[in-house]
């Protein structure tokens, strides 16, 4: 598609902004693989759902600005639930590392 490549340094901003958003989302894999690999076990640490947020957040506004409904509620959706797992763990009393 004609769309895709940047032609301007708006649309090189907007494209900037969604690779932002995908690579802080992805690097919440990184962070639970490594400290799983710490621990020997499985674990989700708290970074998991800053870095679920930060990406999240960053994604929806390029969804925005996309006029992409579907990819705006999809990270909504997913934004209310890594929010919602920081409230549980709080109250749980679980570590914040």
């Amino acid at each position: 598609r004609p769309d895709v490549i940047p032609t301007t340094p708006g649309e090189w901003f907007w494209l900037m902004l969604g690779l932002t958003g995908q690579v802080l989302f992805s690097l919440r894999f990184l962070i639970q693989w490594w400290r799983s690999e710490q621990a020997g076990r499985s674990v989700l640490p708290i970074h998991f759902w800053y870095f679920s947020i930060a990406g999240g957040l960053v994604l929806l506004i390029y969804a925005i600005h996309r006029q992409d409904l579907v990819f705006a509620l999809g990270q909504l959706g997913g934004i209310a639930i890594y929010l919602r797992n920081l409230v549980l763990m709080r109250r749980a009393g679980q570590e914040c590392s």
